[in-house]
């Protein structure tokens, strides 16, 4: 089988990894590289993200992209753009995708839906979402975890991130409110949480059998108790040191899904909340309960570092068997079970 052609669309932290592992990857070929920034514009592919030379430039033009023949994009943008997608799709090409609007088709919004949909028709093409979180830890491993039940009672994945050595000022002050009063922190940082993980949930619902009435998401925070200095700058005693988002699915007489994103600057907060180190932990109850933590064996000051690969990887892993897939939204329940190729 000859290698599938892959073009890699946007070149931030997630991308440059994703560009390596495929130019690293046994079968899957480059096929081009979109880039947004002009100054990142007919630069080699390798140059992008620390390889050698491979004779592949960076481009603007989506028409150069659409223009490739390539059998998958690997979409990873900043901001999801349904026109880019669309023409993707309508191109014939495949696109894997870490913006997450297609994890689950019908909570979908329905004229999104329809229009991606009927592109997937008329090229023959499929698109997916996925990723670390979510994806992975949301999707692909609960399902394996609950093939050893015969009753699922709950589920609760809970998300733990250390934030204090990550130097990331914007992300952390700007984007996820820290050091800002308890009072400004709204409602919407949840709904966007929920947004990102209530289609997982949803999606594990249906393959648990257990329909969903709705999806709901609350954010509590807890403040430092003195001033701290961490790498992305201060924060002062009585400020946002640490939030706790929780999504959660509703129905009466049915399991319950549940993600609870806890991320903290100090474990010196005013809230007697249980910190752990960053990872994941899940619980199942049901007639074969597991609690199971998963640790990352890296130090903190490497986590921004080694932490893209958990995304980019498991996109990338996905595109032969999307290739390979029915035209149209394909789901972690579409697909068979994605492994990294030696």
């Amino acid at each position: 089988m000859s290698a599938y052609r892959v073009a890699q669309w946007a070149t931030g932290t997630i991308g440059k990894r994703s560009l390596r592992a495929v130019l690293e990857h046994p079968d899957l070929a480059l096929a081009g590289v979109y880039s947004h920034s002009a100054e990142k514009a007919r630069r080699d592919a390798g140059d992008l993200c620390g390889l050698p030379a491979t004779g592949i430039l960076a481009t603007g033009s989506v028409d150069e992209i659409l223009g490739l023949g390539a059998d998958c994009v690997l979409y990873m943008p900043r901001a999801f753009d349904q026109q880019e997608v669309v023409a993707l799709l309508r191109a014939g090409i495949n696109v894997v995708t870490t913006c997450g609007q297609f994890h689950h088709p019908p909570s979908m919004d329905p004229l999104l839906r329809e229009r991606i949909e009927a592109a997937c028709a008329a090229g023959g093409s499929s698109i997916h979402s996925t990723g670390s979180s979510p994806g992975f830890i949301t999707e692909a491993l609960p399902l394996v975890l609950a093939s050893v039940q015969r009753r699922v009672e709950s589920l609760t994945i809970d998300e733990y991130a250390d934030l204090s050595q990550r130097d990331s000022p914007a992300m952390l002050f700007q984007i996820m409110g820290f050091g800002q009063s308890p009072a400004e922190f709204d409602q919407a940082r949840a709904d966007y949480l929920g947004a990102s993980f209530g289609p997982s949930l949803r999606l594990l619902a249906d393959a648990f059998g257990t329909p969903v009435e709705t999806v709901t998401a609350h954010g509590e925070t807890a403040t430092a108790l003195r001033k701290i200095t961490i790498a992305a700058g201060t924060i002062e005693a009585g400020t946002v040191a640490a939030q706790r988002i929780t999504v959660s699915t509703r129905s009466p007489g049915q399991a319950s899904l549940c993600f609870r994103a806890t991320w903290y600057c100090t474990t010196d907060i005013d809230a007697a909340w249980h910190l752990r180190e960053t990872g994941w932990h899940l619980d199942i109850a049901g007639d074969a309960p597991l609690d199971i933590d998963i640790r990352f064996p890296i130090p903190l000051s490497r986590m921004a570092e080694v932490s893209p690969g958990y995304t980019a990887n498991r996109a990338v892993n996905a595109v032969p068997a999307l290739c390979a897939a029915a035209p149209g939204i394909r789901t972690t329940l579409d697909l068979p079970h994605l492994v990294g190729a030696r």
